[in-house]
């Protein structure tokens, strides 16, 4: 118990540390801890108020925990808080950091696959399907009609994961009404499922200024492990004002492969000036 916890008679609550020996994920819990001694042990309150860290009090002790591997949105928001705002620490060089120990927490973390029995002779080979898992067929008469009742693919898929690895140019450019200019993400393929017959697809936009660019584009196909660049061609509106474009990962049917994710959309966020 501290001295001021003695004056007053309550017990202190501060959090233990995990135990890195338990895994990567509890590893990476071990470094956030790490890292809030070091900027002086903030409250996550106060990571909130005063260091601006965009998370739930919640989350950010969840993160700290060591049970389950945050969302990176979490985890960044843990150590920018810290790491650049509270000890001053270059955002780029605290970003790549921080991004390689997730990755390999969220790799590493990953059950290991179990190997497939020898495979029984079969009549003919099984089809599969890529883009949507028919998890139901039901077939109904009714008269003259017949009616296929599909349920809808199962999302997210088990082991798929994407993550941003960085974007060009950077959000918060000028650009000038009228203007043009190439948005690109580099994303990879972080999980166990390679990407086949995907696209990026707005999901809202917000500003006064209507850029215009593709509704749709097309990914290659991405094998896990592997990383891709994505780019948009993008026309600024002829009025000033903000300009931001959401994308978020869909199928050919605009299905999203992460509907209820903690990753936020990928977008570009621009000023259009005069």
């Amino acid at each position: 118990m501290d001295e001021a916890a003695a004056s007053t008679g309550k017990r202190g609550r501060k959090q233990q540390r995990p135990d890195p020996a338990d895994g990567p994920v509890a590893e990476f819990a071990f470094r956030l801890c790490e890292l809030k001694e070091a900027a002086g042990d903030p409250s996550y309150d106060r990571m909130r108020a005063e260091f601006g860290a965009a998370a739930s009090k919640s989350a950010l002790s969840a993160a700290a925990r060591g049970r389950d591997l945050p969302s990176w949105e979490t985890a960044w928001e843990f150590v920018r808080s810290l790491a650049v705002n509270a000890l001053g620490q270059d955002a780029e060089a605290v970003r790549r950091e921080w991004t390689r120990r997730w990755e390999e927490a969220q790799v590493s973390g990953e059950p290991e696959p179990v190997p497939d029995p020898a495979p029984a002779p079969a009549p003919a080979p099984k089809r599969r399907w890529p883009l949507v898992v028919l998890a139901a067929l039901v077939v109904l008469a009714a008269g003259s009609g017949v009616f296929f009742w599909l349920s809808p693919p199962q999302r997210p898929i088990p082991g798929d994961a994407s993550f941003m690895l960085g974007e060009d140019p950077p959000d918060g450019i000028e650009v000038k009404a009228g203007g043009r200019f190439v948005k690109t993400w580099e994303l990879r393929n972080i999980g166990q499922v390679r990407w086949t017959g995907r696209y990026l697809e707005q999901a809202g936009r917000e500003g006064g200024s209507q850029c215009t660019a593709p509704h749709r584009v097309s990914i290659t196909v991405v094998e896990p492990g592997q990383a891709v660049r994505l780019s948009v061609p993008v026309e600024a509106g002829s009025a000033p004002g903000r300009c931001k474009i959401a994308w978020k990962m869909v199928d050919e049917n605009g299905v999203l492969f992460y509907p209820a994710s903690a990753l936020r959309p990928i977008y570009f966020d621009v000023a259009v000036v005069p």
